[in-house]
């Protein structure tokens, strides 16, 4: 059997008919940039997290610049970011000219520690970004609660979690913006790239539509510095008809991660992901942690069993194998092994399974099967380590 990690063509068989012709009426309007369907893309995504103001983007990276640019960040200035998410995170302070601030995660919800964020904050600090890791809300209320004592921007990184919750009311109005990713492998993705930015202030949304279109709300009247950061129609079109089915596949998401913890809740070497007493978890991701024995450590453990499922035509990920304070681009920052245990012991055991709304029991207990096999057969374990260890 073949397990893809993702599997897009068996989603976009299920809607063809929709986007097909949502695409075709972008080619007969020539409405290649912004323009109608973009516009009303932003009115029902808005809608759907609650919030009042959508600017759309191109790209999640994009958003994470822009959310930053518009609170007014600037060189200089420090921006607590947790080391454990996607670089893209901290390209949002590092494109203003600001400076990232790392901070550990938590054991269970694998998002930034609140306990570890006041200790990074100094005088230069302007503002801290939560991100949702994995389609789990981060645990925002006392992160608030630190923000506004120390009179810090919040903003949340949702690239991973369209349409998560934190007790009962849906991410991206927690803080003053949001930053979206619609990467097509993303619970909401485009046929490209694209992004957003959320935000319940009309002046942070204002300013928001000016940067992405060079600075302008009217065409050649450049009132501020801006970027070309628009999204293309076609990609407006694509995310409008896909949001139609959002909730129905986070749903499916949600089922297929209960089936994998009903299925591999008897195995003594992996920790499942736990979803946090506050939040509504949306899985974009499935990820366990690979507990080392005598033989192996952690990572040699991880490897080899990825290697093993790929053998037997499962197709795994690694989210995130460096932390970012160990990346060679912020070296400069000063950090070193053993800054952020946590972050760090992720790095070297965790292992993204397949999940996607379209995933059905059988591959699911596949998986499962060759997890359970490969833990249970110790000759074949120790065979796959070895090999795997003499490769790198």
């Amino acid at each position: 059997m073949q397990i893809p990690f993702l599997d897009l063509k068996s989603q976009y068989l299920s809607i063809k008919t929709e986007i097909n012709s949502a695409i075709q009426n972008i080619l007969d309007n020539s409405a290649f940039v912004l323009g109608k369907a973009v516009n009303d893309f932003e009115v029902e995504f808005a809608k759907a997290h609650n919030v009042k103001f959508c600017v759309a983007l191109n790209s999640g990276t994009a958003g994470n610049h822009v959310a930053l640019w518009s609170l007014g960040i600037k060189p200089g200035d420090e921006i607590i970011v947790p080391a454990n998410t996607f670089i893209a995170t901290a390209w949002g302070a590092t494109l203003c000219g600001a400076k990232p601030v790392f901070v550990d995660c938590e054991p269970d919800s694998y998002n930034i520690d609140p306990s570890k964020v006041e200790g990074a904050i100094t005088n230069k600090t302007k503002a801290i970004v939560a991100v949702h890791l994995y389609g789990q809300p981060a645990d925002m209320d006392p992160l608030k609660k630190i923000a506004q004592k120390y009179n810090l921007f919040l903003v949340e990184d949702s690239a991973q979690s369209h349409l998560a919750e934190y007790k009962g009311e849906k991410i991206g109005s927690f803080g003053e913006a949001t930053s979206f990713s619609f990467y097509p492998g993303k619970n909401l993705g485009a046929y490209g790239e694209g992004g957003a930015v959320v935000t319940n202030n009309s002046e942070i949304a204002k300013k928001a539509r000016m940067i992405r279109d060079h600075g302008t709300l009217q065409k050649y009247q450049h009132e501020i510095f801006g970027h070309n950061y628009r999204m293309e129609g076609i990609q407006g079109a694509v995310l409008g008809v896909k949001l139609k089915h959002l909730s129905n596949w986070t749903f499916a998401r949600r089922k297929v991660a209960n089936k994998y913890k009903e299925l591999l809740s008897g195995i003594n070497n992996i920790k499942l992901p736990k979803e946090m007493s506050y939040a509504k978890h949306v899985y974009h991701l499935f990820v366990i942690q690979v507990n080392g024995n005598a033989k192996s450590n952690n990572a040699e453990l991880r490897n080899a069993l990825a290697n093993y499922l790929n053998e037997k035509g499962i197709s795994v990920g690694y989210h995130y194998p460096i932390p970012l304070h160990l990346q060679e681009c912020f070296k400069y920052l000063g950090y070193k092994k053993g800054d952020f245990p946590n972050t760090e012991l992720l790095a070297d055991s965790c292992i993204s399974l397949p999940i996607y709304p379209e995933l059905n029991d059988n591959q699911i207990e596949y998986v499962c099967s060759n997890i359970q096999d490969f833990f249970n057969h110790s000759e074949e374990n120790d065979h796959v380590l070895l090999s795997n260890v003499k490769s790198n």
